[in-house]
């Protein structure tokens, strides 16, 4: 069994993240975009500082920038930083 907690729309000092996943190894930090690319969700984890709250852990923190296609609404890209 897979040890995991999930939250949608964290707030943070300075804005929402979309989607924080706790696992046992590390703390997955996600943005989402539906117009916008990856590298602008990625963009907004760092100008927002998402992720800092999650160090605390004394787990590795991965910032996961998505983005969706409109038309399709299927995932077109992502990037892991």
């Amino acid at each position: 069994m897979i040890n995991c907690r999930t939250f949608t729309q964290v707030k943070v000092a300075r804005g929402r993240t979309d989607l924080v996943v706790f696992m046992r190894d590390a703390v997955y930090v996600m943005e989402l975009k539906m117009r916008g690319t990856a590298q602008e969700a990625l963009d907004q984890i760092n100008s927002k500082d998402y992720a800092i709250p999650y160090n605390a852990e004394g787990k590795p923190v991965v910032k996961i920038g998505i983005a969706f296609s409109q038309e399709t609404k299927t995932l077109r890209e992502w990037i892991v930083a």
